[in-house]
């Protein structure tokens, strides 16, 4: 029996292996709270949903580009106006520069208001001679290293679901009272942009889009209006499936079962065995489903994940994400690609240029001389970027987007870049609590040189 021809309902994946699950030591605690997260409102519509997968498929015939980024975990703390301003502002400002490079309309996919959990190598850690459970992302654990702040906690999935509420309300009234207006960019600086090596090119970029913008308008007689805000549409990788299948509804005048937890849910490269639960939960919704791709990949799997996922070949639906790594993407990556280009199933192929390019330095100087420090070198990045825009014209098949892992603050975690951080740099304002992410120059940096290529 192909899985097509299984039985789903939103909880079919319990049937299933599930890897990277909290263990809670409640369980009646848990099922209060699932009872009342599905009794909540929905974070984001069908509508929506159905817009982002019509954009998708665009993308996939090279019609538009998708850009889509933000933090590795976000935290609950950084739940306010000024940190979700710097997100949408680095995001508004990459888009502008891709559009002015690319000739190409683009769609935003923020990692935002939802990306609470992540996966870990190892269940546990230990810390001065203690074995404590490993740190999984605000909405299951505390990251203190004590037992009580490691136990997961299923009220955190409530308060999870408050703060993406929180931040999806904040993100809609910028953009719907006119945060995203073409007509003035200058909304989205952030104050040290002036700063930057790129400044110059940058303004050049935004004063060549004003007045082709104002050209058009003086021959339409009247403003633009479709200038005057974006669509934005949100992403968290798929984890604690408890959470996301009380989120999981039906909805009026549309066939099949819509995660209104978000936008585009994903499936990373530990949760996506083809036997596995995660890929039978998003095998029932009608979300678009990214799924993550790297060297360890094989075609035999990656095809089944698509035939599973997209039985029907329905454009837009599956989006893969590749992340191999600068050094193995000429290696790993052409034989999946032609393998699903022969394959004839639409999908949309997005390069993530970060994941695989995660490694550990020691400083030799600075506050965190000697000690091992996990980063990314800017260098690496933007290779795997380019090599996967070259394959992908090679090949034939059109370079969908680029997923990115960056944040609009002032940090020092990725090396590199036009103010070439070095690893004694990492400690002057290295934030994040799991994975490296590139500052809002390196992130702006990034996207003039994607949009050269």
């Amino acid at each position: 029996m192909s899985s097509s021809d299984r039985a789903w309902s939103p909880q079919s994946w319990r049937a299933y292996p599930c890897r990277q699950q909290p263990v809670y030591p409640d369980r009646a605690a848990l099922e209060r709270v699932l009872a009342e997260v599905g009794a909540l409102p929905p974070l984001v519509t069908s509508y929506e949903i159905e817009s982002l997968k019509a954009q998708l498929a665009e993308a996939a015939r090279g019609e538009r580009f998708i850009l889509w980024g933000g933090d590795c975990a976000e935290s609950f703390a950084d739940c306010n106006s000024s940190a979700i301003a710097a997100k949408l502002k680095i995001l508004l400002q990459m888009s502008l520069v891709l559009v002015h490079g690319m000739r190409k309309r683009i769609t935003r996919i923020g990692r935002f208001a939802g990306q609470y959990a992540k996966p870990r190598s190892a269940a546990t850690e230990t810390i001065d001679g203690v074995e404590l459970p490993t740190y999984r992302g605000d909405n299951i654990n505390h990251p203190e290293p004590t037992a009580a702040a490691r136990a997961p906690d299923p009220t955190l999935l409530l308060r999870g679901y408050e703060r993406s509420a929180l931040t999806l309300n904040f993100v809609r009234s910028l953009v719907d009272g006119g945060f995203a207006d073409l007509h003035h960019p200058e909304n989205w600086d952030l104050e040290f942009v002036r700063h930057s090596p790129l400044a110059a090119e940058y303004q050049r970029m935004v004063d060549s889009i004003g007045e082709s913008l104002r050209f058009m308008e003086t021959l339409a007689g009247g403003t633009i209006a479709a200038m005057q805000r974006v669509d934005f549409y949100t992403s968290h990788e798929l984890l604690v499936l408890d959470y996301e299948s009380a989120l999981t509804r039906q909805v009026p005048r549309r066939d099949g079962w819509f995660n209104l937890s978000t936008h585009l849910p994903w499936i990373g490269v530990r949760t996506g065995a083809p036997d596995g639960a995660h890929l039978e939960f998003c095998r029932g919704i009608r979300n678009p489903v990214g799924v993550k791709v790297g060297p360890d990949t094989t075609v035999e799997a990656l095809l089944s994940t698509v035939r599973t996922l997209s039985p029907d070949g329905e454009e837009g639906r599956v989006v893969l994400v590749t992340r191999f790594g600068a050094h193995r993407i000429g290696r790993a990556f052409p034989p999946l690609l032609r393998a699903v280009r022969e394959s004839g199933m639409p999908v949309v192929w997005v390069c993530d240029p970060m994941h695989g390019n995660t490694e550990t330095v020691v400083p030799a100087a600075g506050a965190w001389a000697g000690k091992s420090v996990k980063t990314r070198k800017f260098a690496h990045v933007l290779a795997e970027a380019h090599q996967a825009i070259e394959i992908h014209r090679g090949e034939g098949v059109p370079l969908a987007g680029v997923h990115v892992e960056l944040t609009g603050e002032n940090v020092t975690e990725c090396t590199g870049g036009a103010r070439g951080l070095t690893d004694d740099d990492l400690s002057r304002a290295y934030r994040s609590q799991v994975d490296p992410r590139l500052n809002y120059e390196q992130a702006l940096e990034l996207a003039m040189l994607i949009a050269r290529a």
